[in-house]
């Protein structure tokens, strides 16, 4: 198979699709690899890395996506991108389309097969392609708000972890996932006092057994939200429904409850975000302010790390590309239900049912388009 990974062209985004390791293991498999010139520059994979793992370096992304079978990349296709794609390529790449119809209708009229990383499954329930990603969001979050709390910023001038006689920054994390656990781990490691939130008892216990002494754990009733919301000093976002767009769990009316500076976080937000006044911001303006609460709400947080997500998503996608490649998109997805969970758009039909459900749109079977 002939494999193409574009530049990303989303703002502020630096890291790339595929790393020279895994271009030399596509490569190995007998495939041909084509890299666009300067692709890993913002992860630090110069072209000479790509071209002595095997891969031919070509001068545009208009090259990529006419020779390529399957294009693989790191952010959802931008709007010059959806109009390169064809009819039987294939898109390996995160797209969350849940609060996304405009990038939905774009996919469906190309009739590219389209293979979102954030849904693919793993026989723990887990998401493994959107596992590396999410830690990596949830040890910046607290990064993050930490500098938008600072007075220069508009924040309230708060210090994560206090000094002697000084009491340190209140952290609340409304989810105790994946983004959630990592957020809750580092922010108590800068001294913050932390209060993760989530509906799951048996995750609640399992934070509990784990960060007792670091952290508070609360149920993640309507009210215990507001009440947290209310006392804290950064609120960290970190639901997800695979596939669907996040719930609305902080309202507009509660920012008025919140102390003036206060900082939200909203790691939901490639997904529509968790914060009813959230709405997506980039590493260039990465902050706006709603009643006088601070949103840090950047899409693609990782990308500020490019080298290590990059890297960690590397790790993480090369074997289903592999299997991509090697038998084909429909074989592999037989062979592997788990994989199969990421196809969200195939010949002009939406595939997954969570995000029909979110987006109000019909869906056809997976097994209708596997048979």
């Amino acid at each position: 198979m002939r494999i193409g990974c574009p530049t990303e062209i989303k703002a502020q985004e630096f890291r790339v699709g595929i790393t020279p390791n895994a271009a030399r293991e596509a490569v190995s498999h007998g495939h041909e690899v084509l890299i666009q010139s300067g692709a890993g520059l913002g992860a630090g994979f110069p072209d000479e890395d790509y071209a002595d793992a095997g891969a031919s370096i070509v001068a545009t992304a208009d090259e990529i996506f006419e020779r390529a079978e399957m294009v693989v990349k790191v952010k959802e296709p931008q709007a010059a991108e959806r109009a390169m794609l064809r009819e039987g390529q294939l898109l390996f790449t995160y797209l969350h389309l849940a609060p996304d119809p405009a990038q939905t209708d774009d996919l469906l009229k190309s009739g590219a097969t389209c293979i979102a990383y954030e849904t693919v499954t793993d026989a723990r329930g887990g998401l493994p392609l959107l596992a590396p990603m999410s830690e990596v969001a949830g040890r910046l979050a607290p990064q993050m708000g930490a500098w938008t709390l600072q007075k220069a910023n508009g924040g309230r001038g708060v210090l994560m972890g206090g000094i002697p006689g000084v009491t340190p920054a209140s952290v609340v994390v409304i989810g105790g996932g994946v983004v959630g656990t990592h957020a809750a781990r580092i922010a108590a490691g800068m001294g913050a006092d932390v209060t993760v939130l989530d509906k799951s008892l048996p995750r609640l216990r399992q934070l509990d057994e784990l960060f007792s002494r670091d952290m508070n754990t609360r149920y993640a009733s309507g009210g215990n939200i507001a009440e947290a919301v209310a006392e804290a000093d950064m609120v960290i976002g970190a639901v997800l429904i695979p596939g669907a767009a996040a719930p609305k769990l902080v309202t507009r009316d509660m920012l008025s409850t919140m102390k003036p500076g206060a900082v939200l976080v909203d790691v939901a937000i490639d997904q529509g975000g968790c914060f009813e006044t959230s709405k997506a911001t980039t590493h260039q303006d990465p902050i706006f302010e709603v009643d006088g609460i601070l949103h840090y709400c950047v899409a693609n947080m990782p990308g500020a790390v490019a080298r290590s997500s990059t890297i960690g998503l590397g790790n993480a996608t090369m074997p289903f590309m592999l299997a991509l490649a090697d038998k084909g998109w429909k074989q592999a997805c037989r062979d592997d239900a788990h994989l199969a969970q990421g196809l969200n758009v195939h010949a002009g039909q939406i595939t997954n049912a969570p995000v029909a459900e979110a987006l109000g749109r019909d869906h056809v079977a997976l097994d209708t388009v596997l048979a």
